[in-house]
């Protein structure tokens, strides 16, 4: 059986982050657990904190399952979490730079040209492009594991449009409405400045041709997309408009967004769709969700759009295991976040070995996420590990693998009181004219005993997430 480090105790002792909490959870009754906790049901449901899962049948709309007990980190554990985070993203927006551009890395023969230009998220349409202040990845979702007491992994990276920011703060305001007294008599670091330094980072991307104060939009698919909620959530807190496709025309070389007072010029776009249905006219003519001639402007300088399209070739997963390398290349350091081991398909060396090993694997689709389109081998059944090694056997290319990591555990309110569940950590750096991010981000349990999806759209949950000061 695998031993997995556990956050809150440590060779029979709780650990200093969780010193201040262990009473908390000892003298809190089984009947006022149950009562706050569906006081925070009663929340979220109130405010409209769900997501959306479709394919199976009923609403698709779910409440995502909130969990009361926070995870904790030591300032000294999140400073190195921070620094190691930020190195990664800057080495993130240098590839992008570079791969749209000359491409010296692939010169350097440091990664091979198909895994970059045969990628189906390189996009063609900005090859050449530069856009303001060098920046392709505006707002860097990293996925962090722990293993033991110093031990990180980064397990993906997510350059596009990465989600849950509205978790991670919605967390924070229920808990802090719930148990004022933990935040009182604890120093916890604050998130809450993260929607301004989002709209402050998106305005320092303006194009030359702005002029004044930038004006910044969310773009969204709409109402029926998963991630609807987060969108408006953003806006809002943000101060800026939460625009569909149809909102904005594109004349004379600028974008424009439609007012009750007339056009309105729109200097920054935050788009949450997805490259293909962003200009009909560039990409999927059959899109009803983008904007007609938004490339065009978009090439000239007339609008930013965070983050670029093209940006996602950087969060590929066969691209992943080469971001330590991007590290040592670019920034000339060491690599202060280490990847986990990782064997890409497309090698007849690493094929051989995962399908051989299926059974103690966990294999991915390279453009999968949210939890779908991978096997996690312990936990499949022979029939699945045959069906999924014949989908292998069809697209090698297609797929990454990973050994089954003995994710750390945090303390979790369960039915029968206080239990150990897997987690991992999502951070959202933010990339302007500065690389940001607030002490926290949005960690994710998996409720289910033993199980070690988080996702969820798997049955997984959401914590708060706590750093505390010094």
């Amino acid at each position: 059986m695998t031993i997995c480090y556990n956050e809150m105790v440590d060779g029979g002792r709780v650990r200093e982050p969780y010193a201040m909490l262990s009473d908390w959870i000892e003298t809190m009754p089984a009947e006022i657990r149950q009562m706050k906790q569906a006081e925070a049901e009663a929340l979220f449901r109130r405010i409209g904190i769900t997501f959306a899962v479709y394919g199976e049948g009923g609403d698709p709309d779910r409440l995502i399952p909130f969990d009361m007990m926070p995870r904790v980190f030591l300032q000294a554990e999140w400073r190195r979490l921070e620094r190691g985070i930020k190195q990664r993203a800057r080495a993130l927006n240098a590839f992008l730079r570079d791969v749209y551009g000359r491409g010296e890395i692939v010169r350097a023969g440091r990664i091979p040209a198909r895994l970059v230009y045969q990628n189906a998220a390189y996009e063609k349409a900005v090859v050449g492009f530069v856009p303001p202040r060098g920046v392709f990845s505006h707002i860097v979702g990293i996925d962090i594991v722990r293993t033991g007491r110093d031990e990180f992994y980064v397990l993906e990276d997510n350059c596009r449009t990465p989600s849950g920011v509205s978790y991670m703060l919605e967390n924070r305001e229920i808990m802090m409405r719930m148990f004022p007294a933990l935040f009182r008599n604890n120093r916890i670091e604050p998130v809450d400045q993260y929607p301004e330094l989002l709209r402050r980072t998106l305005a320092s991307v303006a194009p030359a041709r702005c002029e004044g104060t930038p004006t910044v939009v969310i773009l969204t698919p709409g109402h029926y997309n998963s991630a609807y909620y987060e969108h408006s959530f953003l806006a809002n807190l943000m101060g800026v408009e939460l625009v569909e496709g149809s909102d904005l025309f594109v004349d004379g070389g600028f974008v424009y967004m439609r007012t009750t007072q007339g056009p309105k010029r729109v200097d920054v776009i935050y788009r949450r769709i997805d490259d293909q249905f962003l200009d009909p006219l560039c990409f999927r003519r059959d899109s009803m969700l983008g904007v007609p001639g938004l490339m065009d402007v978009y090439r000239s300088g007339g609008v930013s759009i965070a983050s670029a399209p093209g940006a996602g070739v950087a969060d590929d997963k066969a691209v992943y295991t080469f971001v330590p390398e991007m590290v040592r290349f670019y920034l000339g350091e060491e690599p202060i976040l280490r990847n986990v081991q990782t064997w890409t398909l497309w090698k007849d060396e690493d094929y051989r070995y995962v399908m051989a090993n299926l059974k103690d694997l966990v294999v991915k689709e390279v453009h999968g996420s949210g939890g779908y389109g991978m096997l996690i081998g312990p936990c499949a059944s022979q029939a699945e590990i045959d069906a999924f090694a014949e989908r292998i056997k069809a697209d090698p290319g297609n797929y990454i693998a990973q050994p089954t990591l003995a994710l750390s555990t945090s303390p979790t309110f369960v039915d029968e009181g206080v239990a150990p569940r897997h987690v991992d950590l999502r951070p959202f750096c933010l990339c302007g004219d500065r690389v940001e991010l607030v002490p926290g981000g949005l960690t994710r349990v998996a409720l289910r005993e033993g199980s070690l999806v988080v996702n969820s759209s798997q049955g997984g949950g959401v914590k708060d997430t706590w750093v505390l000061s010094e």
